[in-house]
């Protein structure tokens, strides 16, 4: 299959003009194929070549205005089209396959009840795995979509749909969308209608999730109301489609998409078990983030896939915004939870071999391949974080006027960097341009670090930049009061480079805190006197946000190996059990557990790492026996699962069906216990066979295959491979199980002859079954835990050897530099 280069794209986007699809489906032909019909009518400025995308099972047959078209040239993905100038239709009829992993048309079969559900992810280019089409983002069209499904089945579609007397379904007419934005979920759906602000808004789920959709809907649709009225007290254009349906589909490789009119969502976002505060406030980002997109994206979308940013960026910023402030009275403070979850994310990512501009040069995203690469956390989080600076520099009000007036030059159109650029230079006086070259098109993080010079009450403060960006950030100044608590002195606004130092007048405060508020992003470091004050003194800082900041520079200092994963440790055992917010402790919990006790202390340290996780752990669940603090507590009884290094206790728990003290396990929780007994050797086949009868959903069969893939037993680690890597029956979430059941730490010597194995396989899936499986692989198969220097230099022979798919390349890119941190941590 060719990947479409930019060049290709700008020449045909020169060559054609593509006004109108007509795409009918048929999904009654089996649970393997379906039928595929697209009639497109275009005009072509002049005579050329050019080509047509598609991936089909068969191509049936093709016909250019009247003229038939030789089946036999279809090359790969691409049928030539020889066009005179002037007028063209041209009708290609499929067989197109169903997919188990995500991409194209996804087919799953629940198996609760057997009942069916498809639906389309045709993001990048997989549009051609349903139907022909000029794939790329900047031809966009009308489409009207009608589809035959099953009797019993809905259909859903960007816009709203109807069953015709013939019993077909017909979609209204979209405005011009590009390619990749075209959906259609099908199935038996459970389905909570109602209306807001004239228009009609729709959540669906399976039907064995029902009653916990039921149950959050009125949640749901609050958030998604809320959102929608803020985004129009910030927006002058209106929301540009007919209806807003949002789907929570299985099986989804994303958090959601952000088709117009039906935005599709993994559907873990539907919670089956108990659930902190924070993950629902996810929940409430994700629904804003793609509302978002419903104008960056959707009503102006990227010319070219190397101003990705321009969608990801914004609406993670908008989403973590806009529920801060139209759901406040649920969600008191979204920033915190970005700063500890999210920003850690472009944090890492920026300080990798593979990092790249938010904002990457044309040239150095030359076809869709590469362009898949950077929906990271370059993309996401920092570019995010770049716009959360820009409006502290920028002041809200010009950059709102910036945004609308995009939306307004560009809707229904393309745009560029260089376009979004010029218009945010059109609402302000400032130097937009100098801004987005030093933020944008530069690559890194900078370092910023106090200094103190002065004595008695006069003292000036100096910030010291490791880095060559811009920064307006507000330093906080705090004081200890006579009880040991750290109080607010003042909050000073600081732009670094500095004209000149900060005058303070008082004694010498015992911290110093460099942007204090997160409006920034860079990593922090403290003066002497500041970190002291920090290490011991964390859980007396009065805000929140101040604490997650401080934390966070806490966590890059472990990474760059300025603090010892144990004295981490020591710090959390010290301030967590009194932290109140529920972000934090998730946060420093889940770096605790995954990189310090995982990846950054030896085999040996280990056991003294989880032990020191385990109290944590038990002190939050004293402090919580009295039921005040459920979130804390769930998070609590979580850790103590995944850090237990004997299993009786938690195997009461599931003998028992209860944490002492509440809560009660739901299922959720009974596989997370399991899952931890199968790696401590205190389960089998019988007990994980008994759970998965008594959880038969999808879910469950995903915790018996995370399970038995845990088991330390040599047949079921062989049986788990070859699930993985010798056969292609595995959809990508039972794939995503068993990869993480398949590498413990507590089992190396177990594992230790699949490490070599791993990299052949791995590049000969990603050849059979493509980026997102490939992704998937490199993701979570890749043996994670042989931290030692032969595991790295096996990698590095084989990023080198031989030739893989993109997307699997990157990812082993990147798995290789942190087994590289991680050693270095260990011997630094």
């Amino acid at each position: 299959m060719s990947v479409l280069t930019r060049d290709e794209a700008q020449t045909r986007a020169q060559l054609i003009d593509v006004h109108h699809y007509r795409v009918d489906l048929d999904l009654t032909t089996g649970d393997e194929t379906f039928g595929s019909h697209s009639l497109i009518r275009f005009t072509a400025r002049a005579a050329g070549d050019t080509f047509v995308e598609l991936k089909p099972e068969t191509l049936r047959s093709a016909r250019l205005d009247d003229t038939p078209l030789d089946l036999t040239t279809l090359d790969g993905n691409r049928l030539p089209l020889s066009l005179t100038e002037g007028e063209h239709t041209l009708r290609i009829s499929t067989t197109m396959r169903y997919s188990r992993t995500g991409e194209g048309m996804h087919r799953f079969t629940d198996p609760t009840d057997g009942e069916s559900y498809v639906y389309t992810q045709l993001f990048m280019e997989d549009v051609q795995r349903v139907f022909a089409a000029f794939d790329q983002p900047d031809l966009k069209a009308v489409f009207e979509l009608s589809v035959k499904a099953p009797e019993g089945w809905t259909v859903l579609a960007n816009g709203i749909t109807a069953q015709q007397p013939d019993g077909r379904w017909q979609a209204a007419p979209t405005p011009l969308l590009s390619t990749y934005f075209v959906c259609v979920a099908a199935g038996p759906w459970h389905t909570v209608r109602t209306e807001h602000a004239g228009l009609p808004f729709g959540i669906h789920c399976r039907r064995s999730l029902a009653a916990h959709l039921d149950a959050d809907a009125d949640e749901i649709l609050a958030v998604t109301k809320a959102c929608y009225d803020r985004y129009h007290e910030k927006f002058d254009e209106p929301y540009p489609f007919d209806s807003y349906d949002q789907a929570f589909v299985p099986e989804f490789n994303a958090g959601a998409m952000e088709n117009p009119g039906l935005v599709t969502f993994r559907d873990e976002f539907v919670f089956r078990s108990a659930v902190t505060v924070t993950e629902r406030q996810t929940r409430a980002m994700v629904i804003a983030h793609e509302m978002a997109h419903m104008w960056f994206g959707d009503l102006v979308t990227l010319r070219w896939w190397d101003d990705i940013w321009l969608n990801e960026s914004f609406a993670e910023y908008m989403g973590f915004q806009t529920v801060n402030e139209a759901c406040s009275d649920l969600f008191p403070d979204t920033w915190i939870d970005f700063g500890v979850t999210r920003k850690s994310w472009g944090y890492e990512a920026d300080q990798r071999p593979s990092t790249h501009p938010v904002a990457p040069d044309p040239e150095a995203v030359p076809d869709t391949a590469s362009a898949l690469l950077n929906f990271d956390g370059i993309s996401y989080a920092k570019g995010a974080s770049a716009l959360r600076q820009l409006v502290a520099w920028l002041g809200e009000d010009d950059f709102l006027a910036g945004i609308n007036i995009h939306f307004k030059r560009h809707k229904f159109g393309n745009a560029t960097l260089a376009d979004f650029i010029d218009n945010l230079a059109a609402a302000t006086d400032r130097d937009v341009h100098a801004w987005a070259e030093r933020w944008l098109r530069t690559t890194g993080v900078d370092t910023l670090t106090p200094r103190l010079e002065g004595e008695g009450t006069q003292w000036r403060l100096h910030v010291d930049r490791d880095g060559s960006r811009p920064h307006r950030i507000r330093a906080g100044i705090y004081d200890r009061q006579p009880d040991g608590e750290l109080a607010l002195r003042e909050r000073l606004d600081l732009d670094v480079p500095q004209q000149a130092p900060a005058e303070l007048t008082g004694p010498r405060p015992a911290l110093v805190v460099l942007n204090d508020g997160d409006l920034t992003y860079a990593k922090l470091r403290f003066d002497e006197v500041s970190e002291e004050t920090a290490l011991h003194g964390l859980s007396r800082i009065p805000d929140p946000l101040t604490r997650a900041v401080v934390w966070n520079a806490l966590r890059d200092m472990v990474r760059d190996g300025e603090l010892a994963p144990a004295d981490y440790l020591e710090v959390a055992l010290a301030h967590l059990p009194d932290e109140t917010e529920l972000a934090l402790v998730q946060g420093v919990l889940g770096f605790a557990r995954t990189q310090i006790a995982d990846r950054y202390t030896s085999q040996e340290e280990r056991p003294a790492a989880l032990a020191t996780i385990g109290e944590i752990a038990r002190a939050l669940l004293r402090r919580t026996e009295d039921g005040e603090a459920p979130g804390l507590r769930l998070t609590a009884v979580r850790a103590c699962v995944d850090s237990a290094t004997t299993p009786d206790k938690i195997a009461s728990w599931l003998d028992e069906g209860t944490v002492h003290g509440g809560p009660e396990l739901d299922p959720e929780l009974r596989w997370r216990i399991l899952a931890r007994l199968a790696v401590l050797g205190a389960t089998d086949e019988t007990v994980i066979a008994a759970e998965a009868e008594r959880d038969p959903s999808a879910t469950g069969q995903e915790g018996a295959a995370r399970c038995r893939a845990s088991l330390p037993d040599p047949d079921a680690k062989a049986a788990a491979w070859s699930a993985l890597f010798d056969s292609d029956d595995l959809s990508n979430y039972l794939f995503t199980a068993t990869a993480q059941g398949f590498w413990q730490p507590e089992q190396a010597a177990l594992v230790r002859e699949y490490v070599p194995r791993f990299y052949e396989a791995a590049v000969a899936l990603g050849d059979r079954r493509g980026p997102a499986m490939a992704e998937a692989a490199g993701r979570y198969a890749f043996p994670a835990y042989a931290i030692d220097a032969e595991s790295l230099a096996l990698g590095e022979s084989h990023l080198t050897s031989g030739t893989m798919i993109p997307a699997l390349h990157r990812k082993l890119v990147d798995q290789l530099d942190d087994l590289t941190r991680a050693l270095n941590i260990r011997t630094t």
